[in-house]
């Protein structure tokens, strides 16, 4: 079967939000727990919902932290966030051969509005699948299926594309093929340990796979 799909994690994969994330991490956990958290001890929040990552933390003040995290997270996100190395090229040249582009994440819709809008990635995608559209985040496979459902898609011909295991679980539990990304903060070693189908070195990558020269 040819893939003709292909869906995308945002953060991490498309465009690099990583000192973005750390420091809203920090920010709010400094305000609750002061001096007690460091750069290394939020990198297991990412890719998880952040009511997931919250509720782990302090259930009853889970939804007062996620606002406090969203507010810095908003006024910080023109200055903090920049695109990986060939993704506006490869995402251009996947759209100018035809194939049917979809982004998967577990961010709401205002905050992925404002990444693709930011690096002009907002002009390639036909559908886009955020948190707010779902019941379940990846890895359930739930935003797989409802991004592959609205682009006429089977998952045989789809490659879920993502720099954390819950990318890659997500598209292996949907049924499509998967591709991992050695830029992901957590790692090469670490994203290969989940087998991903594919292992991309940088983005340009992923176009001889699908078969573009």
């Amino acid at each position: 079967m040819k893939i003709n799909t292909l869906l995308f994690d945002l953060d991490g994969t498309l465009i690099n939000t990583n000192e973005l994330i750390i420091e809203s991490f920090l920010h709010t956990l400094h305000s609750y727990y002061p001096d007690q958290y460091k750069r290394d001890d939020v990198l297991p929040f990412i890719g998880p919902t952040l009511y997931d990552t919250f509720t782990s933390i302090n259930p009853e003040k889970t939804e007062e932290m996620v606002k406090v995290y969203r507010k810095f997270n908003h006024e910080q996100h023109d200055t903090l966030v920049t695109e990986y190395e060939t993704v506006f090229e490869t995402i251009k040249t996947l759209k100018e051969h035809g194939f049917k582009l979809g982004i998967v994440t577990t961010k709401i819709r205002d905050t992925v509005n404002m990444g693709l809008k930011l690096t002009k990635l907002d002009q390639f995608f036909d559908v886009v699948v955020t948190l707010d559209d779902v019941e379940n985040a990846k890895p359930h496979p739930e935003p797989v299926l409802n991004a592959l459902a609205q682009l006429d898609s089977k998952p045989e011909e789809a490659i879920m594309v993502g720099d954390n295991h819950h990318d890659v679980e997500a598209g292996k539990n949907a049924g499509t093929k998967t591709a991992g990304v050695s830029w992901s903060i957590k790692g090469r070693e670490y994203i290969s340990s989940h087998n991903p189908d594919y292992l991309l070195e940088r983005m340009s990558d992923l176009l001889p796979i699908v078969g573009v020269k």
